[in-house]
């Protein structure tokens, strides 16, 4: 078993604040993140996949293939945009990097799960010192 992993980049705004709750307990339990005029962060995604070598190419994956892939259904969706408003897999849910992590988990399975490969790792630095891990 061998696991390789490719790392992008994009820039995203979000909001942490439940619907149901007032402004109060939204500032209370998420603090600046709860902004009402939103904020930004510069995230780093670092996809990992495994599976066994392919012996005619030498290859898991071509790692050109994997960031495509990855742009295809991830970054030209998040990048420079509102994840509460404009990405589609983020319609209806709280956008930490929690959930973050799942959804773009959910839309990096099945094409990597058709190329032969599985997906180990859906790993998002918010900041240089916060990040989240998603193994499905």
């Amino acid at each position: 078993m061998i696991y390789i992993t490719r790392k992008a980049s994009f820039n995203a705004a979000h909001k942490l604040a439940r619907t149901d709750w007032d402004d109060d307990k939204n500032a209370e339990v998420y603090g600046k993140c709860a902004n009402p005029n939103w904020h930004g962060h510069n995230y780093w995604l670092y996809v990992t996949v495994k599976g066994e070598v392919n012996p005619e190419t030498g290859f898991l994956v071509d790692l050109k293939w994997l960031k495509d892939v990855m742009n295809i259904y991830v970054v030209d969706k998040v990048d420079h945009k509102n994840l509460n408003l404009d990405v589609d897999f983020m319609k209806g849910k709280l956008a930490s990097t929690e959930n973050l992590a799942i959804e773009i988990w959910k839309q990096l399975s099945a094409p990597v799960a058709e190329s032969g490969a599985v997906l180990h790792c859906v790993k998002i630095y918010e900041t240089e010192n916060n990040y989240v891990e998603y193994f499905g």
